[in-house]
C-alpha cells in the first residue's frame, strides 16, 4: 500500500525520519558525540543539543533533507514516486509543485548519497553485458550538433554514447549488480570478479571473446553458452538471470529522457535500491529508502 500518511502531514513525515535516523540513538552530526539532549524545537523536527561540542542540531541536519524550504513529506513522495513508479523528474515537478532545478538537485543529491554496490562474489556466478544509450547530455549547446550514434544495434562503446553495463548475479547468495563500465573488455570483467570468498570461482557466460581468456586461468571454472549458434541454455549453463535482470535496465531509464554518461552510476545505484524495495510493504519500503541516504 502507498504510504498515503507520509505525504500528507508533515508532522508525521518528521516523526518517521527520526525513527529512522536515530534508531541506534541520537548523535552529534559533528562530534559524533552521544552526549545529547533535547533543545526545543525547529517546526516540527527535534532540536538537540550537544554537550561535547555545544552545538545544537535537528533531525535533518546534515541530510540529503536539510537547508530546504520544501516540505519533508515532499521530497518523501519524490523518493518514494521516483523509485517505486520510476516517474520522471518532469512529472515530480508537476506533483510536488516546486521548480524543476530544485527538484532535480535534490533528486541528484539522494542518488549520490546512495552506497556503491560491494560485490564479494560466493559462487556460480552470472555475467553478462547490456548497452545502453548514454551521451552528453546537458553539456552540448556549445557543440556544432553531431550523430550520436544512439540507434546503432550491437555492441558499442563509451565514446559511442552507448556504454556497457555490467549484470553480475551470484546464484548462491541471489544478489544481483548492475554496474557501469567505459569498455567491455578482459581488464573490466577481471576486476568485477576480484572479491571472490574461494577459488575457482564458477562462471556461467555466453560466448563473447572478453570471456574467453577465463577458461584458461585457473582461479575460474567458465562454462559457456553461445547464443550465436542457438544455444540459451545446458542445465545450469546460462545467463538467463542476468538478461532478465538487464531487460529491466532499460525501461527504467527511458522516462528520463536521456540518460548523460556522468549521471549514469547513479541512475543504476537507484535502480539497485529499486529492486531491494519490490517486495517491501510501502511504508517499509520508504523507511529503507530514506535509511540508504543516511
Amino acid at each position: 500500500m502507498i504510504p498515503l500518511d507520509m505525504f500528507g502531514s508533515e508532522s508525521v513525515a518528521a516523526d518517521l525520519l527520526e525513527q529512522v535516523r536515530w534508531r541506534n540513538g541520537v548523535t552529534c552530526p559533528r562530534c559524533r558525540s552521544d552526549l545529547t539532549v533535547k533543545n526545543g524545537s525547529y517546526g516540527h523536527f527535534q532540536r538537540y543539543l550537544c554537550k561535547n561540542c555545544d552545538r545544537t542540531f535537528n533531525d535533518k541536519t546534515g541530510t540529503i533533507f536539510a537547508h530546504s524550504k520544501v516540505a519533508l513529506r515532499k521530497w518523501l513522495f519524490s523518493i518514494y514516486a521516483f523509485l517505486r513508479f520510476n516517474t520522471s523528474l518532469r512529472q515530480l515537478q508537476l506533483e510536488i509543485d516546486v521548480q524543476y532545478k530544485t527538484i532535480y538537485q535534490r533528486v541528484e543529491r539522494f542518488t549520490k548519497s546512495l552506497d556503491a554496490p560491494s560485490l564479494n562474489l560466493v559462487g556460480p556466478v552470472e555475467i553478462d553485458e547490456v548497452y545502453v544509450s548514454a551521451g552528453l547530455k546537458g553539456r552540448e549547446r556549445d557543440q556544432e550538433s553531431r550523430s550520436r550514434g544512439l540507434s546503432t544495434r550491437g555492441r558499442g562503446t563509451y565514446d559511442q554514447d552507448k556504454p556497457p553495463v555490467f549484470t553480475v548475479v551470484d546464484r548462491s547468495t541471489g544478489d544481483r549488480y548492475v554496474i557501469p563500465a567505459k569498455s567491455a573488455d578482459e581488464s573490466t570483467i577481471r576486476l568485477l570478479l576480484a572479491n571472490r570468498e574461494k577459488e575457482p570461482l564458477t562462471v556461467y557466460t555466453d560466448g563473447f571473446r572478453a570471456y574467453d581468456p577465463l577458461t584458461e586461468d585457473d582461479a575460474f571454472d567458465r562454462e559457456y553458452v553461445v547464443h550465436g549458434d542457438g544455444e540459451y541454455a545446458d542445465e545450469d549453463v546460462h545467463v538467463n538471470t542476468c538478461e532478465s535482470h538487464g531487460s529491466l535496465l532499460r525501461p527504467w531509464l527511458s522516462p528520463h529522457r536521456g540518460i548523460s554518461k556522468d549521471k549514469l552510476t547513479q541512475y543504476l545505484r537507484a535502480f539497485q535500491l529499486r529492486r531491494k524495495l519490490l517486495r517491501k510493504p510501502g511504508r517499509e519500503a520508504l523507511k529503507h529508502a530514506v535509511k540508504a541516504t543516511l
